[in-house]
Formats: structure tokens, C-alpha cells, sequence
């Protein structure tokens, strides 16, 4: 049996959250965390999105902000995310060190 093949839709907040996380890391270790490595780490988390409902699971969300979402996660990254028949969309992004209510 196929799995479900999917189309994804990645919300601009969360693309930015991404974004602004790794952009954050490089001015913190601006001497060490080289501009390569930032693209690297981004463009891994944007493709890890694409693995939600394949190999990254279906949880509860742990965060009450996300009530009413699908979330599932990588070990660096959490989504939060909707499903609407073939089609997933991401609506937010938080990382594993910034998973907690505010």
C-alpha cells in the first residue's frame, strides 16, 4: 500500500520563525557559526516539514498557544500544523529549547 502523498503549505510565520532562530544563533557565535552552516541548519528544518505525516508522527500538542493544532516534531524542531484532506499546512514552528508556554 502507497502512503498518502500530501501538498504542503509552509505559513510565512513560520518560515520566519526558522529564520530568525538561526539568524539569532549567528550573531550570538558570529566568530564560529559560519553563514553556511546557518543556510544548512535552516534548509534542514524547512526540509523536515515535508516529513509530517510520513515520518514525523501525529502528537498532542504540548504547548497550550498550539490547542487546537496537530503538532509533531524532529529533535531540533517542533510544528504546529492542520490538515484539510491531502493537504498539510504548517502554521508555526518553535525549536526543541523554546518549547514551553509563555
Amino acid at each position: 500500500m502507497n502512503a498518502p502523498s500530501y501538498t504542503y503549505i509552509i505559513k510565512k510565520r513560520c518560515a520566519q520563525k526558522i529564520t530568525a532562530f538561526y539568524r539569532n544563533v549567528s550573531k550570538k557565535y558570529k566568530h564560529t557559526y559560519s553563514e553556511e552552516l546557518m543556510h544548512k541548519n535552516a534548509d534542514d528544518a524547512y526540509n523536515s516539514m515535508y516529513q509530517i505525516e510520513r515520518t514525523l508522527l501525529r502528537r498532542e500538542p504540548t504547548i497550550s498557544r498550539w490547542s487546537g493544532y496537530h503538532m509533531a516534531n524532529t529533535d531540533k524542531w517542533y510544528f504546529a500544523y492542520t490538515i484539510d484532506g491531502d493537504t498539510i499546512t504548517i502554521v508555526d514552528a518553535c525549536h526543541a529549547q523554546n518549547m514551553h508556554d509563555k
